[in-house]
């Protein structure tokens, strides 16, 4: 086997999270810094941390806001449409077309 290939392993690499927790954890860098952690994570916490890039939180929201306005509007009643009098008259005008039937 071959010696020292293998990286040196610190029992004390302080692992440090955005939210400000600083954990102490074997690993073979002596410092990292983490995003997210128990104490922060939704899942853990119960409560919501929208992680907002680009403002696709803002056209998702908009996006169910116009979504449930189409949906309002689909279920309202509509008014009758009212015939014009020129659609009227061009309909008494034309003439209905007779069937005749082959044989």
């Amino acid at each position: 086997m071959k010696a020292d290939i293998h990286p040196k392993y610190t029992t004390d690499a302080k692992f440090t999270c955005s939210c400000g927790a600083v954990y102490t954890i074997g690993s073979t860098k002596e410092a990292v810094s983490i995003e997210i952690c128990s104490q922060c994570h939704p899942f853990y916490t119960g409560n919501e941390k929208i992680l907002d890039a680009a403002g696709r939180v803002e056209k998702f929201k908009a996006r169910q806001a116009s979504a449930a306005a189409v949906v309002a509007a689909k279920k309202a009643p509509k008014a009758p449409v009212k015939a014009t009098p020129a659609k009227e008259a061009s309909e008494k005008a034309t003439p209905a077309k007779a069937k005749t039937s082959k044989k």
